[in-house]
C-alpha cells in the first residue's frame, strides 16, 4: 500500500514523534516499504550570528544526524529500510520538498493538541496537510 513513508521528527521533543514512528513502522512492515526520517533545522537568525561559533550550523547538523541514527535503530526495521536526512529552512516547506524529492506515498507526523493558538495561526502539520501532494496521516498523542 505505502512504500515510501516520510516521518518528520522534532528532536527538541522526540517523544512526541513516537506514535508517528510506530504507525509508520507498522505501515512499512505490512507493505515492505521504507521510512525516511527527517529533521528540519531552523536557520540561525542573522542577529545571533555574531554570538555563536562560526561552525554552529555544522555542529547542529552533526548532532541532529547522530540523533536520527539512534532513532533509526530504535524503529526495529532493517537498516536498509530506514534512512534519515537533516534539512535546514522552514519546517513545512522542507518536509514538502523532501516528500517530493523521495516521491513519498505518505507523510506520517505527530501534532500537538489543537488549541486556540494553532487554530488561528495554523500548525506545521496543518500546512503539510494542506499542501502535500501525497497522503498525510497526523497522529496525536
Amino acid at each position: 500500500m505505502y512504500h515510501r513513508i516520510l516521518v518528520p521528527i522534532d528532536l527538541a521533543d522526540p517523544n512526541l514523534a513516537t506514535p508517528a514512528i510506530e504507525s509508520a513502522v507498522m505501515m512499512a512492515s505490512k507493505s515492505d516499504g521504507i521510512l525516511r526520517l527527517i529533521n528540519v533545522l531552523a536557520m540561525t537568525p542573522v542577529m545571533l550570528a555574531e554570538y555563536v561559533p562560526p561552525d554552529f550550523d555544522e555542529q547542529q547538523r552533526a548532532a541532529a544526524e547522530e540523533a536520527l541514527k539512534i532513532v533509526s535503530k530504535e524503529t526495529g526495521l532493517a537498516s536498509a529500510r530506514v534512512t534519515a536526512i537533516v534539512r535546514q529552512g522552514g519546517i513545512y516547506h522542507e518536509i514538502l520538498e523532501e516528500a517530493k524529492a523521495m516521491n513519498a506515498d505518505l507523510i506520517v507526523m505527530s501534532s500537538h493538541r489543537t488549541g486556540m493558538r494553532t487554530y488561528f495561526l495554523g500548525s506545521e502539520a496543518g500546512h503539510v496537510v494542506r499542501y502535500a501532494t501525497c497522503s498525510v496521516l497526523v497522529v496525536r498523542r
